[in-house]
């Protein structure tokens, strides 16, 4: 006996199918433009990995008697466009559309009951860790992925028997350092946002629409003003954080991808900083620091929502199947 699709399960493939058909997209591109052929064998491997997931994603929706949707297609990208970014970026780009990836899944996991469907999802998670290392450990090799600083490690163990730990200061005012936990979560945020500020750098660059334009550039300068608000805390606590990667945007003004496509790609990232600011706020004891990823959340919720709102406008963004009970 047939089992439908829950709408909880076809919301799911249909936000899967959007995001699989996106990076199918990048990746024509990439792997048109690699230089290295590493890196040209690394992209090129995930492709054959995630097209068949796309069909079979395809299946699935219409033996449910669904409409197929749209996606991103062959017009969303110009193979014949130039290199956009250089030194690395090309599997920068892919290693954090893996993260996003992966905290996807998981969701779409838990909120799937169709065994076929949880099986599509292990395996797409399977696929995605897979490929998240490989990433990671070439740009590590390369020297082009810094890593976190080194610490003293501790000899014993200690509980929390004062709420002053949360204000950062005790009744003499002298501020607690920041511990592990909220070092490393400040740290990937200067990680993602390093990345954000040199993507939208280069969309800003070669976007074809004025107002698109603007909002990419405006996106640079939230990405900046993050960075700089970090950093200058970290350097409050006596702590540098390692230099950014030596990615560069090149001086291209032709637009590899279409401006929905850079859009729908910007809004994605929004929403994934947005759930790892949320998540900081939960483990950040410290007040001080919890106040300012606050604002950060804040001031990404605004752009996540403006850039919908503009794709809206430009009749950009896929409608989402209704609740039709």
């Amino acid at each position: 006996m047939h089992t439908k699709l829950s709408s909880v399960e076809f919301g799911a493939l249909w936000t899967t199918f959007q995001k699989k058909t996106m990076i199918l997209r990048i990746l024509d591109y990439l792997i048109s433009t690699a230089e290295d052929q590493d890196a040209r064998d690394l992209m090129s491997g995930l492709y054959e990995k995630l097209q068949p997931k796309v069909e079979e994603i395809k299946t699935l929706i219409k033996n449910e008697g669904a409409a197929i949707p749209e996606g991103f297609t062959d017009k969303d990208v110009n193979l014949k466009a130039p290199r956009l970014f250089e030194n690395g970026f090309d599997i920068m780009f892919t290693r954090i559309l893996k993260e996003v990836s992966m905290g996807m899944y998981v969701l779409h996991m838990t909120i799937s009951y169709r065994q076929d469907i949880i099986e599509l999802y292990k395996k797409l998670s399977e696929i995605t860790q897979g490929y998240y290392d490989q990433f990671t450990a070439y740009l590590i090799k390369r020297d082009l992925l810094p890593r976190p600083n080194f610490t003293n490690l501790p000899n014993s163990i200690t509980y929390i028997e004062d709420e002053s730990y949360m204000t950062g200061s005790n009744f003499f005012g002298s501020r607690r350092p920041i511990n592990t936990v909220e070092f490393g979560l400040m740290y990937h945020s200067v990680e993602v946002n390093n990345f954000a500020f040199q993507l939208l750098r280069g969309f800003s660059q070669c976007a074809t629409d004025i107002e698109a334009r603007k909002y990419f550039t405006k996106g640079v300068n939230i990405s900046k003003e993050i960075l700089q608000g970090i950093e200058k805390g970290l350097l409050h606590e006596n702590i540098k954080v390692p230099a950014a990667s030596g990615v560069t945007v090149t001086n291209s003004e032709i637009a590899p991808f279409s401006d929905r496509l850079m859009m729908f790609c910007t809004f994605l990232f929004g929403g994934f900083s947005l759930g790892g600011q949320g998540f900081s706020s939960t483990f950040i004891l410290r007040d001080d620091v919890v106040a300012k990823n606050v604002v950060y959340g804040k001031d990404t919720f605004e752009y996540t929502r403006e850039g919908a709102k503009l794709m809206m406008k430009k009749g950009w963004l896929e409608e989402p199947p209704k609740m039709d009970l």
